[in-house]
């Protein structure tokens, strides 16, 4: 009965949410809390939700402070060389710019962290789309898929996991996936050329001058890309790059004051912006590097390095405290959509850990395999790695249903490290789980529906996991 109602609370959300029958908070919420009285133990249910809260809290922490330091960072200026190559190389070529938004994120995805390489991405990108009225579900599908392909770095989260869990060491893992990974993102980078291409058909190649004078309208979501059919975008509660006067991918950069500018002046952003501090350029750069080599070496934990690099960076870079509260505020919309995000995901995965009904889904989908399949583990693991890491936290998939699939698979001579690399393809659906914090941040910071973001991108999503494994299997890693 749990196995049947955790896949109902499960495929109610997802149902619920993509017909926009309810915003994803309230269905957070909701729903778990309306199962978890049909499981009949809704006198638990505030015992669940503050277990949920408990686990997420750091990660809730992590985000407010990554927020705001990546937030301050795209202010100053930190990322404009990046951008502006990657601008200079889209121009107001639809294709291009699809292309462009894949090799950005697949870059800044070295950082390990899902929720800054989508505040990049979006901010450097959401003005071209904008102003080209292209879809934006195409970015955040093509942003999310990167992202999930390098989201398996041994410092990315699941690599780690999977090696904690079945006791292997996580470069044994990793290196030798690396040919099947690379085969991942290359497919991601053919489909965004693809997508790219249909909307160009759709919008046509435009010069930079076409492009310039364009007015932009209402928001534009195409779930189709190149179908024609589209929606209203989201509530835009979370601003590009924090919204404020001097943010780096404010609407009023991506909409106002540029049909007269030349060429070289279209760059979705502002160089001119009050926030901007060159003269601290290395200083930023440095204290990111300082960072990021902190998080990877753990030398503190990830909330604690954020909470320290924030306040760091908005003492040197505006020293006055009234600068610092306008900084603060800029990005506050983007705080609190996604730290809400969290602790709204934080009732769905108590419910559904509290009440019991992860561990019969896991042993159910591990029962149901049949025995001829035995010798045949690692393939079977990768095709579960896709709905379990999508209905499932890492964490659960992981330590909970990953060793039991590990203990089959050496019964039947199945290495332990094959299981451990199978289980990593499913990560390019899964960055788009409504259970990932991170894709909050993408959708809230690109105004699109989540709804409209899954219906689009869960298919790509499945057939690049595919590639992923059929790549594996063919090079005899898997």
């Amino acid at each position: 009965m749990l196995t049947i109602l955790g896949f109902a609370m499960i495929t109610t959300f997802l149902v619920l949410i993509m017909m926009k029958k309810m915003s994803p908070i309230a269905a957070l919420v909701l729903i778990p809390a309306l199962f978890c009285v049909f499981v009949g133990k809704g006198a638990h249910l505030g015992d669940y939700v503050i277990d949920g809260v408990s686990s997420l809290a750091p990660t809730a922490a992590m985000l407010m402070f990554a927020i705001v330091y990546f937030g301050v960072m795209i202010d100053v200026g930190l990322f404009d060389p990046i951008v502006r190559a990657i601008l200079k190389f889209c121009k107001a070529d639809p294709m291009r710019i699809v292309v462009g938004t894949a090799l950005l994120a697949a870059i800044v995805s070295l950082d390990g962290d899902g929720s800054t390489t989508f505040m990049i991405t979006v901010s450097a990108m959401y003005p071209l789309y904008k102003r080209l009225k292209m879809s934006l579900v195409v970015m955040t599908g093509v942003a999310a898929m990167a992202n999930g392909v390098m989201n398996t770095l041994p410092w990315g989260g699941p690599t780690a996991r999977a090696a904690t869990a079945l006791k292997v060491d996580a470069t044994d893992i990793f290196v030798p996936m690396i040919p099947a990974l690379a085969v991942g993102l290359l497919a991601v980078i053919t489909l965004s050329y693809v997508l790219g291409l249909r909307e160009r058909r759709r919008l046509g190649k435009l010069t930079l001058d076409e492009a310039l004078v364009r007015e932009p309208e209402s928001e534009t979501v195409l779930v189709g890309a190149g179908s024609g059919s589209g929606s209203g975008a989201g509530s835009g509660k979370a601003s590009v790059g924090g919204g404020g006067s001097g943010s780096l991918g404010s609407r009023d950069a991506a909409e106002d004051g540029e049909s007269d500018a030349a060429d070289d002046d279209f760059k979705g952003l502002d160089p001119n912006r009050p926030t901007l501090r060159p003269k601290l350029y290395w200083f930023n750069a440095l204290l990111t590097v300082a960072l990021l080599s902190a998080m990877i070496m753990e030398v503190l934990p990830i909330p604690v390095l954020f909470l320290l690099g924030a306040a760091l960076a908005l003492t040197v870079n505006f020293p006055h405290i009234p600068d610092q509260k306008t900084r603060i505020a800029a990005h506050a919309d983007n705080v609190l959509n996604v730290s809400g995000m969290v602790f709204a995901a934080a009732v769905f995965t108590g419910v559904l850990t509290g009440t019991g009904m992860v561990d019969h889904m896991a042993n159910w989908l591990v029962d149901t395999i049949p025995a001829g399949m035995g010798p045949h583990m690692g393939l079977v693991t990768g095709l579960l790695s896709l709905p379990l890491t999508y209905f499932m936290s890492n964490d659960g998939f992981y330590f909970g249903v990953l060793p039991v699939l590990a203990e089959a698979g050496q019964a039947h001579g199945v290495s332990t490290l094959e299981i451990a690399r199978a289980s990593i393809v499913g990560q390019p659906l899964h960055m788009s789980s409504p259970l990932v914090p991170a894709v909050y941040v993408l959708v809230g910071m690109a105004k699109v529906e989540f709804g409209d973001h899954t219906r689009f991108v869960v298919k790509w999503a499945v057939l690049t996991s595919l590639v992923i494994l059929a790549a594996g299997i063919l090079f005899g890693i898997i």
